[in-house]
């Protein structure tokens, strides 16, 4: 079957092993100095892994892989201590695979081996991952950048969904462009006037879209086509939301263009950190 699951770039990796504890259905181990994925049948492909790589060297790719056994990956785990099961649990929880949380604990609960007592949280917790974890945002008196009273449209092209963008579309002659991740629009309230004024505007979700290679040949077109001025990313916190900058480098490579790209991270609570 076709299905996300993860990558890792031999050439990048350096086998620091980061990515082995953020893994918590241990389908990651370090074998001849590099990362190696050691069964699909133990990766969810939810990318957990991928933000605790200092070197972006791992991404997703949906590939022909068997699909995931929640039974095989509680087997795998149980001989690890209670914290890495607490891990695993949390880690579905929070993408809300409740099916396979269930199962795990069905599983636990036969083997007499006793479940772990998962508190619910504001705060995201090593090991999981950030990007689905349910979090209580502050109310705009609670945060610190300052919004404009009199807010208004500065977008200047239609459409922006990277999707059902034309490459080839005149607006992109001497852009400066502005990618951005699909949730930070929300997230900063003051998006329209500080990022958006005087660009041409791209989204896409580097965690959920399903077209990654194509949207990195689209950007490439973009990048071989036109002369781009600049290049500003904004992105979110979370750690799946890093895979925005491997995209836009990726196509960058592939368009054999060298430019510095100006990264804008944003908080769960709306502020650039």
């Amino acid at each position: 079957m076709k299905r996300q699951i993860i990558k890792i770039d031999n050439e990048k990796c350096n086998g620091c092993g980061l990515c082995i504890p953020n893994c918590p259905e241990g389908a990651l181990q370090i074998i001849d100095g590099k990362a190696r994925l050691i069964s699909d049948l133990f990766c969810d492909g939810l990318g957990a892994c991928i933000g605790n790589c200092p070197e972006n060297a791992i991404s997703t790719e949906e590939r022909d892989a068997e699909p995931y056994n929640e039974a095989r990956v509680i087997e795998n785990i149980i001989a690890a201590e209670p914290n890495t099961i607490k891990a695993h649990l949390k880690h579905l929880l929070e993408h809300g695979e409740f099916g396979f949380y269930q199962k795990a604990k069905d599983i636990l609960t036969e083997k007499g081996i006793p479940i772990p007592e998962i508190k619910e949280t504001n705060h995201a917790c090593a090991g999981a991952c950030p990007g689905s974890a349910t979090q209580t945002i502050p109310s705009t008196a609670e945060v610190s950048t300052p919004v404009p009273s009199n807010l208004q449209s500065h977008l200047r092209q239609w459409p922006i969904q990277l999707q059902l963008i034309n490459p080839n579309a005149a607006y992109f002659d001497d852009a400066d462009l502005l990618i951005a991740a699909d949730c930070v629009p929300f997230a900063y309230a003051n998006f329209h006037e500080r990022y958006v004024k005087g660009k041409i505007v791209i989204i896409f979700c580097p965690k959920l879209d399903q077209t990654i290679p194509q949207y990195i040949e689209k950007l490439a077109r973009i990048f071989t086509t036109h002369t781009i001025k600049s290049i500003t990313i904004v992105r979110m916190e979370v750690p799946c939301c890093g895979g925005t900058e491997i995209i836009i480098q990726r196509a960058l490579e592939q368009a054999g263009k060298a430019m510095m790209v100006n990264v804008n991270v944003i908080s769960i609570k709306g502020e650039i950190l």
